[in-house]
């Protein structure tokens, strides 16, 4: 659970809306959204450091150990944001462990309430040794 500071109203709502669901499910999240989440939602969640000073990063090692089977990110994009390189990290890294990821109410209610949610999910990892050597062979 991620929420740019523009975002972060919106996040506290939908935990709200959601809080059935998400009660049932180990939650994490980075810094300031994580304890808006427990305070003002009464949710249990494990906090890491903000993003700025590395909550990204520190959630997408999570992602890499096999701890994090989602993404809720509420991003701004009509705010600059000084870790822009640690978000578009996390990105990456939940693109390349196949990990669902929502950036707006819509992607994350859709998500949420799939089928999907409740069953165990085979994620496809890139692996990369085996790209490395195909491409190695296409050029010999």
């Amino acid at each position: 659970m991620i929420a740019h500071d523009g975002k972060k109203q919106d996040m506290l709502k939908w935990c709200m809306d959601n809080k059935e669901i998400l009660q049932q499910h180990n939650l994490s999240g980075t810094g300031t959204t994580a304890r808006m989440i427990a305070d003002h939602v009464g949710l249990k969640i494990k906090g890491y450091n903000s993003g700025p000073l590395g909550g990204d990063q520190q959630i997408g090692a999570k992602i890499v150990e096999g701890n994090i089977d989602m993404v809720i990110f509420f991003s701004d994009p009509l705010a600059a944001q000084p870790h822009d390189p640690d978000v578009k990290a996390l990105l990456r890294i939940a693109q390349v462990y196949d990990i669902p990821i929502a950036n707006n109410i819509a992607t994350a209610d859709f998500m949420i309430h799939s089928t999907l949610m409740n069953e165990q999910y085979s994620h496809q990892i890139e692996n990369f040794k085996n790209t490395v050597d195909v491409r190695v062979k296409e050029m010999q």
